[in-house]
């Protein structure tokens, strides 16, 4: 009796790649924002006023978001360069939220968590898919993805 297998990537990669896409696309809203009400006053304590000027911080923003929302997408795909751009990115972006605790302390929480379980479960949790996963499996020339999916479902007990 042969299954019949789908292709493409499963489980935490997935996860892993809708979780880039959301926060890039987050990050390019926040960039665009920032592009157009570039002028920010703050008030100090001693009365004195602050203008921050946000235009370089916001194209940085728009930039690195559009490079997590193609990096999430091409996980997402099962592209193979993926998976370490998406860890780099996951690190910068946890990295950069580290600044923004006092302002908003429970969504940094939540994204530099988010970040983290991305991190682990691309780099300690990452099954590689060689020649050996092949080998016995019915549909041996199917490739590597019917070979990924036959070894989650060996895993998973599904």
């Amino acid at each position: 009796m042969s299954r019949t297998t789908s292709g493409g990537p499963t489980g935490w990669a997935v996860f892993a790649g809708i979780v880039l896409v959301i926060v890039g696309a987050v990050n390019v809203i926040y960039g665009l924002a920032a592009i157009f009400e570039d002028q920010v006053l703050t008030a100090t304590g001693g009365g004195r006023v602050i203008v921050w000027d946000l235009t370089a911080w916001g194209w940085i923003l728009l930039l690195f978001g559009a490079f997590q929302f193609v990096a999430g997408s091409a996980l997402i795909g099962g592209a193979g360069w993926a998976r370490w751009t998406a860890v780099v990115l996951a690190g910068l972006n946890a990295i950069a939220n580290v600044g923004f605790i006092t302002v908003f302390p429970l969504w940094t929480i939540l994204i530099v968590a988010l970040n983290l379980i991305v991190i682990y479960q691309l780099s300690a949790r990452w099954v590689p898919v060689g020649t050996g996963y092949t080998e016995g499996y019915e549909g041996s020339g199917a490739g590597a993805t019917a070979a990924r999916d036959q070894m989650t479902r060996h895993r998973t007990g599904l």
